[in-house]
């Protein structure tokens, strides 16, 4: 199996909401094609209820198994990036935890419950990237029907396939 990564800035976006529980929430604003020489956690612009942050670099790791899932995205309208943030400690502090091109492994994130997740336009340079890669690597892989399994079958039916008379009766 193949693996490559490569290096991206990340903005964040911290918007005020009119809540009685909490006073903003975070969400995922764009991704860099590179990183920039920019200290982590620079506020990049503030309007009245709005603020956008560089939070940091983050790698996006592509694996030659997953070249189907790359593709699917890229061949989307507009292909995206999953990004994956954590409250450190169950603090106000945001940490980068992953990003994704792959949207198997993006929606998977959503399952977490805790972490804020979000998607992002990939950019070009990125998706020209990602397809170099998936040119690379994919193999195309025949649809394979599988047979059933007979025994299984009556084990779930609650029959027991030790019992089965002999002409298949």
């Amino acid at each position: 199996m193949s693996q490559v990564a490569r290096e991206v800035g990340v903005v964040l976006r911290r918007r005020s909401v009119d809540n009685p529980w909490i006073d903003h929430i975070w969400s995922p604003a764009a991704i860099l094609e590179s990183v920039p020489a920019t200290a982590p956690w620079t506020m990049l612009s503030r309007q009245t209820d709005e603020t956008l942050y560089y939070a940091g670099a983050a790698s996006i790791e592509l694996f030659s198994s997953d070249t189907a899932n790359y593709r699917d995205n890229l061949a989307e309208g507009m292909p995206l990036v999953w990004v994956a943030l954590r409250h450190q400690n169950g603090g106000p502090e945001l940490e980068l935890t992953k990003l994704t091109a792959d949207p198997t492994e993006g929606e998977a994130m959503f399952e977490s419950g805790t972490d804020v997740i979000g998607t992002v336009p990939m950019p070009a340079e990125i998706a020209a990237w990602i397809a170099a890669f998936v040119d690379e690597f994919h193999v195309e892989q025949p649809f394979q029907k599988r047979k059933r399994d007979k025994a299984n079958v009556d084990r779930q039916r609650g029959e027991d396939p030790s019992r089965r008379r002999k002409d298949g009766a």
